[in-house]
C-alpha cells in the first residue's frame, strides 16, 4: 500500500515534521499573571505525545495589555519566561516533538473574560480589565470600550516587544514562532480596513495597512535565530463586506514570502461581529488552496477537519502541504495514532503506550527514546 501524505515527512527550515499533521495553538486562560501553571503542563504534556508532528504553544501576549483576557499565557519578562521554560523542561523530557509557539497581540479584542464565564469585554475599570489599543479608536463591537489608537512611539514598542519575546522563545529552545496576524487580533486589524482608518503611512492603501505587520514579522525575523523558521498566522478573509479578503491574502503571502517567511498558516474571520462564515467541514481549504497556488512557501490549511480521509484529501491534492488540527486533538487525543492505523502508516509514540498498539495494528508505533 501507498504511504499516505498524511504521513509523509516535511522538512520547514532546521524543523523536520514526521508527518503533515500539526497542532494549532489553542488558548487556555489558565495563566496567572502571564505565566504558564501546572495546567499547561499537563495540557501540552498529553498533546506531545499524541504522535503529531508539531505542538504549537498557544497565543502568547508580548505584553501585558496585548492577552485577550486576564488568564492568558505571556512572555514578556523574566517571571513569564521561567514559569515557560519549566513547563517545556517537563514536556521535552518525555517527548521529542518540535514545540513552536504563537506570538500575539489582542489590540481592541483585548481585556476580555474568559469564554468560560462568558468571553464579554471587561471595562477599563474593571479589576480584571485595562484600557486596549490598536490602529484606530473603533470598537470592536458598540457595547465595547473604545480602543486607544496607537501612535508612533507605541507602535515601535510594540515591534521591540515582539522581537523580545521571539528571543526569550529563543533562549527557551522553541523550535520555530508563528505571528499572529489572524482572528481580528492587532496585526489583522491594521490589515483590514473595517478595523484600520489611519491615515497615515500605515492606513488607507493595501501595501499601508500591510506595513506594520510586515515591519513586525522583520522584527521578528531579525531576533529569532536565522536557522528556525518564522511563520505567520493569518485570516483569509473578514467574511464581511468591504473588509479584508483572499485576493489581499495572496498578496501579503507573496510579501511574507519575500521576506523569507518559512509558511503560512491560513485560518479566517474574527475580525468584526458582522461577519457571515460560511461553516462547514474543510470551509476554509479554499483560502489555504489560493495561497498554495500564489507562494511556494509551506501553506498549512485549518478549520473542521476532523476526518482522515478529510486531512488526505487536502494534502494529497496539493491544496495544502500540512493540516492543523485543534479542538479535533483536543477531544481525541491521539487522533494522529488513530490516522496512521487508518492508513496503515506508522506514528511517534512513547515506550511506556506501547502495550496499548492493538494486534491488528501491531506495526503501528515507532519508539519514541
Amino acid at each position: 500500500m501507498a504511504t499516505a501524505t498524511l504521513f509523509t515527512p516535511l522538512h520547514v527550515g532546521s524543523v523536520t515534521l514526521r508527518n503533515r499533521i500539526v497542532i494549532a495553538p489553542m488558548c487556555q486562560y489558565s495563566a496567572v499573571d502571564g505565566r504558564m501553571t501546572d495546567w499547561h503542563l499537563i495540557h501540552l504534556g498529553h498533546l506531545a505525545l499524541s504522535g503529531a508532528a508539531l505542538l504549537t504553544i498557544e497565543a502568547t501576549a508580548v505584553v501585558p495589555e496585548g492577552r485577550i483576557t486576564y488568564g492568558d499565557v505571556g512572555l514578556w519578562d523574566d517571571a513569564t519566561e521561567e514559569a515557560m521554560g519549566r513547563v517545556l523542561e517537563s514536556v521535552r523530557r518525555w517527548s521529542d516533538m518540535p514545540i513552536a509557539i504563537q506570538l500575539a497581540h489582542a489590540g481592541r479584542k483585548a481585556s476580555s473574560e474568559v469564554p468560560w464565564k462568558g468571553g464579554h469585554h471587561l471595562a477599563p475599570d474593571h479589576p480584571n480589565g485595562w484600557q486596549t489599543e490598536a490602529p484606530s479608536a473603533l470598537a470592536y463591537d458598540a457595547s465595547w470600550h473604545a480602543p486607544t489608537a496607537l501612535d508612533d512611539e507605541r507602535m515601535a514598542r510594540l515591534r521591540d516587544a515582539f522581537a523580545n519575546a521571539a528571543r526569550r522563545a529563543a533562549r527557551l529552545g522553541i523550535d520555530a514562532v508563528q505571528v499572529h496576524g489572524a482572528h481580528g487580533y492587532l496585526l489583522h486589524q491594521f490589515l483590514s480596513p473595517l478595523a484600520n482608518q489611519r491615515t497615515d503611512a500605515y492606513g488607507g492603501s493595501l501595501e499601508n495597512r500591510m506595513r506594520f505587520p510586515l515591519e513586525v514579522y522583520d522584527a521578528v525575523r531579525a531576533a529569532f535565530p536565522a536557522e528556525r523558521p518564522v511563520t505567520m498566522r493569518v485570516s483569509g478573509t473578514d467574511w464581511a463586506d468591504g473588509g479584508w479578503d483572499v485576493e489581499q491574502t495572496v498578496a501579503f503571502a507573496r510579501a511574507l514570502e519575500a521576506r523569507g517567511c518559512s509558511a503560512v498558516h491560513v485560518s479566517s474571520g474574527g475580525l468584526t461581529p458582522r461577519q457571515r462564515i460560511p461553516v462547514g467541514p474543510s470551509y476554509q481549504v479554499p483560502l489555504a488552496r489560493a495561497v498554495k497556488q500564489a507562494t511556494a512557501m509551506p501553506v498549512i490549511a485549518v478549520g473542521l477537519i476532523t476526518e482522515f480521509e478529510q486531512a488526505e484529501a487536502i494534502v494529497g491534492t496539493g491544496d495544502a502541504d500540512l493540516v492543523a488540527i485543534a479542538r479535533a486533538v483536543l477531544y481525541d487525543p491521539r487522533w494522529p495514532w488513530h490516522a496512521a492505523a487508518h492508513f496503515g502508516a506508522r506514528v511517534r509514540a512513547p515506550s511506556q503506550y506501547l502495550r496499548s498498539q492493538p494486534h491488528r495494528h501491531r506495526d503501528l508505533f515507532d519508539v519514541g527514546e
